[in-house]
């Protein structure tokens, strides 16, 4: 994992003076561009620092081992939700609030309300139903 998280964190390096530079180039004018950048480059961070966390509490995984063989990798690698419905509602209720920004704040309140509920639905998902603990 070390690998992905130093691409990651390469991309901290990248977009950071490339927005600098979008902004000089702008005269600074011009913000969404630049602030997009600088977003850019702070989501590459959070991105590499927790892939640079996961790999020293985990450990070196077979891939990145020189001796590593094949049949360590074996088995099931994660915990995925069967059959979840959840990611449609929470997408719906996404949709819906991007919807309530071009046509009005009521409907923003009506897509964040479904967001949340299926944000929760998705969290609790496995403490209750056919797939509690």
């Amino acid at each position: 994992m070390k690998v992905e998280s130093w691409i990651f964190l390469g991309g901290l390096f990248f977009f950071t003076p490339t927005a600098i530079v979008y902004g000089y180039m702008t005269n600074w004018e011009e913000p969404v561009g630049m602030l997009a950048l600088f977003m850019l480059a702070a989501m590459t961070l959070m991105v590499g620092w927790y892939l640079l966390h996961t790999s020293r509490r985990v450990g070196p995984r077979p891939e990145d081992r020189v001796d590593g063989e094949i049949h360590e990798n074996a088995g099931a690698v994660g915990l995925f939700a069967p059959w979840s419905w959840w990611p449609l509602i929470l997408s719906t209720g996404a949709a819906v609030g991007f919807l309530g920004l071009a046509v009005g704040f009521w409907v923003l309140y009506i897509g964040a309300g479904l967001t949340v509920i299926a944000l929760v639905g998705w969290v609790y998902e496995f403490s209750r139903g056919n797939h509690a603990h």
